[in-house]
C-alpha cells in the first residue's frame, strides 16, 4: 500500500512527463497535498487505498466552511479526479474515490475589460521600471498568457532593427496552440529598453531576477498588481491584460478567426464570447496598437 509522500512524488513526476505547464503541476501537487495532509490531520489515513469517497466529500466540505469559492473548489476536484485516476491507472488503488464527485454549480463572472484610460495609465506608471513596464506592454499588445510570458527566452522573438517590428514565438503545449505573435514598435521598443537594463548572466530566459534566476509567475503577478493599485485599478488581474487585448482588437472590427489564432484558443467560441461584452464594429481590421 503505497503511502501519501510516495504517492504524491509519483504524481508529480507524472504530470512533469506529460510536459504539463508549470503553473498546472504546482497547483495540482498543492491541491493534492493540501488534501492528502487534511486526510492525514483529521481523518487519520496515511495511505492512499484507505482514501474513500466519504473522505474527499469531508474535504470539500472544510474546503466550503474556510470560505474556499465554488471556482476554486472546482479545480481543487480536477486537481483530485487527476490524482486518483493517475493512481488507479497504475494500479496503486483498486476502486476511484473520486470518479463520482461532481463539481459545484458557479456562473463564470464576465472578463473584466480595463478601459484605454486605465491600461494607459497602468503604462505610464511602469514606464521608469523597465522589466515591469515590457511585461504590461508584452501583455497589451499580444495578449499571451502569464505562463507564456513566464517561458519567454532570448531566442523567442526577434525584432528588424530597421522597422523596429518584430515576432514573437509561442510553441504548443497542453493547454495552449503554438503561434507566432507579430511585435508592433510600442512593444519592440519597451523590450529593447528592457534589454538595456537586464542584468547579465547566462539565464536565456527574457525575464529574471538580479541574481540571474527566472522571474516566476507569483513575482509577475505581484510587479503587475503594484502598479495597477498604484493607478487606483484596484479590482482586476494581470489576465485581465489578456482580456483588455482581446476585447479591444474585437471591438475595433478586427477578424475573430485572426484574434482567435493569436490568442491561442483553440476553439472560436471561446473568442466569440467577448462579442457580449462589446460593441464590434464591423471593419475586419488586421492587428492594433493599444
Amino acid at each position: 500500500m503505497i503511502p501519501f509522500d510516495e504517492a504524491h512524488t509519483k504524481f508529480i513526476a507524472h504530470l512533469r512527463e506529460k510536459d504539463s505547464a508549470r503553473s498546472t503541476v504546482l497547483a495540482y501537487g498543492k491541491d493534492i497535498e493540501q488534501l492528502l495532509s487534511f486526510v492525514t490531520n483529521e481523518l487519520s489515513k496515511v495511505r492512499v487505498r484507505q482514501i474513500e469517497k466519504g473522505d474527499i466529500r469531508q474535504f470539500l466540505d472544510h474546503l466550503k466552511e474556510k470560505s474556499f469559492t465554488p471556482k476554486t473548489i472546482s479545480r481543487k476536484i480536477n486537481s483530485t479526479k487527476t490524482f486518483f485516476r493517475f493512481l488507479k491507472i497504475n494500479e496503486y488503488i483498486t476502486d476511484d474515490p473520486a470518479a463520482l464527485i461532481t463539481h459545484p454549480k458557479f456562473v463564470t463572472p464576465p472578463p473584466h475589460i480595463l478601459k484605454e484610460t486605465e491600461y494607459r495609465a497602468l503604462r505610464d506608471a511602469a514606464r521608469d521600471d523597465p522589466r515591469t513596464y515590457a511585461i504590461i506592454e508584452i501583455f497589451l499588445q499580444t495578449g499571451i498568457r502569464i505562463g507564456e510570458l513566464s517561458e519567454i527566452t532570448l531566442d523567442s522573438f526577434r525584432i528588424d532593427k530597421e522597422t523596429d517590428l518584430g515576432a514573437l514565438e509561442i510553441p504548443p503545449s497542453r493547454v495552449t496552440l503554438g503561434r507566432t505573435i507579430p511585435l508592433n514598435k510600442a512593444v519592440t521598443e519597451a523590450i529593447k529598453y528592457y534589454l538595456k537594463n537586464r542584468p547579465e548572466g547566462e539565464n536565456r530566459r527574457l525575464f529574471i531576477t538580479r541574481n540571474n534566476k527566472p522571474l516566476a509567475i507569483r513575482n509577475i503577478r505581484a510587479a503587475v498588481k503594484r502598479y495597477m493599485i498604484k493607478v487606483g485599478i484596484t479590482d482586476a488581474s494581470v489576465n485581465d491584460l489578456r482580456h483588455t487585448w482581446i476585447a479591444q482588437h474585437i471591438k475595433r472590427g478586427a477578424s475573430l478567426i485572426l484574434v482567435s489564432r493569436l490568442a491561442g484558443h483553440k476553439r472560436i467560441a471561446t473568442t466569440e464570447r467577448y462579442l457580449k461584452y462589446v460593441d464590434r464594429k464591423d471593419t475586419d481590421e488586421e492587428l492594433l496598437t493599444l
